[in-house]
């Protein structure tokens, strides 16, 4: 589809509730087959690229700054009044932003192996900042993917750098910027959010997160064992399992 005069590119599963996955830097709308497969039974599951990745361009090169209308505007041309959002790393800042921003139009939130897009305290973006310049030094396998990954499944490994390199966006590359809520402008959407954090995540640990997730009252938390960066992708099972959970938890409270 076109938005603003810029192709973004998106796949479409299912009928149902509408579930959107917004992908990190590392990623693409490839990298969510173990949730489509997963959730397209009973909801209606869509991936797309951010601008610069994938399949989508960025004519402008403004990046980031364009997340959430793009966001809007392909819910829009696809129908979705509301859905639920689930992003992971960069895709985490996009659907934080957009549920601060357009909260009437969020059924839940899933934040996974992210704070971008979050206002945090002084001592927690400093440690923050030091651990995404520290993550320059570092390969992008050990950037996103946990030890145990890189060791115990290598063909796991080499099939999610395989996604990544159809990025035209790096880490390093990421244009723009996006706006930062603070935790309390987030709770005040009266939006069901749900934080998952990797166990050995390099870039953003289960301790910022959860401290994230207590200043969030009515937020719940998942940390799961094993997983780094990238928990969707290294132990799908474990996050399914989070994610369907919090989709459950939804549907009893009766948000929609």
């Amino acid at each position: 589809m076109t938005i603003a005069e810029n192709a973004i590119y998106y796949e479409d599963y299912g009928a149902g509730p509408a579930l959107i996955f917004a992908h990190g830097v590392g990623g693409n709308h490839a990298s969510w087959h173990k949730q489509v497969d997963a959730f397209a039974d009973r909801y209606r599951v869509i991936v797309f690229d951010h601008r610069g990745f994938g399949n989508s361009d960025d004519r402008g090169k403004v990046g980031q700054s364009r997340y959430v209308p793009d966001l809007a505007g392909m819910m829009d041309a696809l129908g979705i009044a509301r859905a639920f959002l689930v992003g992971q790393s960069m895709g985490g800042g996009t659907c934080a932003n957009f549920t601060c921003t357009y909260p009437e139009r969020v059924i839940g939130l899933v934040i996974a192996n992210s704070l971008i897009g979050l206002e945090v305290n002084e001592p927690l973006q400093s440690e923050i900042k030091s651990r995404l310049d520290q993550a320059t030094d570092l390969s992008q396998a050990e950037r996103v993917l946990g030890p145990r990954i890189r060791r115990d499944d290598p063909a796991s490994e080499r099939l999610y750098l395989q996604i990544a390199s159809f990025n035209d966006v790096t880490f390093q590359t990421l244009r723009g910027q996006m706006p930062r809520w603070k935790p309390a402008m987030l709770a005040a959407t009266g939006v069901p959010v749900r934080f998952i954090a990797g166990q050995d995540d390099v870039l953003f640990p289960p301790a910022s997160i959860s401290a994230v997730h207590t200043l969030v009252p009515g937020s719940t938390y998942t940390a799961i064992p094993g997983s780094g960066h990238s928990a969707y992708f290294e132990d799908a099972q474990a996050f399914n399992a989070a994610l369907a959970d919090f989709l459950t938890s939804c549907d009893d409270a009766d948000v929609r």
